[in-house]
């Protein structure tokens, strides 16, 4: 099947490194796996996040010409030329898709959306715009694919007749991790010799980025978390950056004096060897939609501990491959830490259902597998199809 891929948030092109940029790459290789052929349909990044009503309608009218040339282009091609099938990644209300659902309607074929989110609160506003445009490409959508449960009763009734929503978890390719993990013996050495770190305690470590906002008030938990543990022996080992670092690190420091590493942004290798050298990854995820570091902690062979928050619970198996704490409760999730901290067989065997759960039901094989089977059902006659909603 000939798919037009578009992410309107952040193109798999893009420049700069992030959690977007790589499930859209992640879901391009797993559609790619089953054969298809993935075409980038446009680069235009709708992302909006001030909400400035004039810079919305510009991207709104740059999106509609984008929109018109492809129509044009494809509707004289051949039927080896023209896309079978158009599939956005991430459509919410600060960045809607103006491109896709015209272009899908003006050909004939399926739109698709892969994690689509709809917020009823941004009905009014001053992302009404972007909110009211997603709400449109969700109803024109034959095919949604949420990543997480939390998703689907705010979708549920946009559906078009004959549409359906499936689950599509969040999933990785675990090779890196696994390979990683393999090393971890000499990978702990190096680490250890590089920036003085003993290797007969814990090490946890974090990756994310050191943004104002909602990074930042995982740090700020996670520097409260660190208070209340002080009393163990463990070492901290963070990847990341941003404008937010200085109070970061100000504030870990003031919590437990000489026990963490600022590693700065790393790349994905460098990432992979650093997981697999530690021993618990702990990251309260505060209004993530699901976190994909978790997700990576877990590939490397690493437990976690977080909050059951949004889709966390669908990436990380509460008791098999770590701990989650109710939303919002510090103390619990400091808690849980401590459990998994003083109990390293504990921490072991949860790691290696960690591995195995990223390699098996969180792999990009599975993804692929799971992606086809939705696409080819609605290659065969999109119309036809009930609307069904997989939990």
């Amino acid at each position: 099947m000939r798919i037009a891929f578009y992410a309107p948030l952040k193109p798999p092109t893009h420049a700069v490194p992030s959690g977007d940029r790589r499930v859209a790459r992640l879901l391009i290789d797993a559609l790619v796996k089953t054969g298809h052929n993935v075409a980038l349909a446009s680069t235009l990044r709708t992302y909006e996040p001030v909400g400035d009503v004039n810079v919305q309608a510009r991207l709104r009218d740059e999106g509609a010409q984008i929109a018109n040339d492809l129509i044009a282009r494809w509707s004289g091609a051949g039927r080896d030329e023209r896309p079978d099938l158009w599939f956005t990644y991430h459509v919410y209300y600060k960045a809607p898709d103006w491109i896709g659902p015209s272009v899908a309607a003006a050909l004939g074929i399926p739109y698709v959306i892969a994690e689509p989110s709809f917020a009823p609160k941004r009905a009014a506003g001053r992302w009404a715009m972007g909110h009211a445009a997603a709400g449109e490409s969700i109803r024109a959508a034959s095919l949604m694919l949420c990543p997480i449960r939390d998703d689907v009763a705010c979708l549920e009734p946009l559906l078009a007749a004959g549409a359906a929503i499936r689950l599509l978890p969040p999933f990785l390719d675990p090779g890196p991790y696994r390979d990683a993990s393999r090393n971890r013996d000499a990978n702990r050495r190096t680490l250890a010799a590089d920036i003085a770190l003993d290797p007969s305690v814990p090490w946890i470590v974090v990756a994310a980025m050191m943004r104002t906002g909602d990074k930042a008030a995982s740090y700020a938990i996670l520097a409260c978390v660190l208070r209340r543990i002080a009393d163990l022996p463990w070492r901290i080992l963070v990847a990341g950056d941003g404008e937010a670092r200085s109070e970061i690190e100000a504030a870990f420091e003031s919590a437990a004096p000489g026990r963490s590493r600022f590693l700065g942004e790393l790349g994905a290798d460098a990432i992979a060897a650093l997981y697999s050298a530690c021993d618990l990854c702990i990251w309260p995820a505060v209004n993530e939609a699901y976190g994909m570091a978790l997700l990576e902690a877990q590939a490397a062979g690493v437990p976690v501990v977080s909050m059951a928050v949004r889709g966390v619970p669908d990436v990380v198996s509460n008791g098999r491959t770590g701990l989650l704490a109710p939303p919002g409760n510090e103390d619990a999730l400091a808690g849980l830490a401590r459990e998994l901290l003083v109990d390293r067989d504990g921490r072991c065997k949860m790691g290696l259902e960690a591995a195995h759960f990223a390699q098996v039901e969180r792999g990009v094989d599975a993804a692929a597998a799971t992606l086809d089977r939705a696409l080819r059902v609605l290659g065969a006659d999109p119309l036809l199809q009930p609307k069904v909603v997989q939990r």
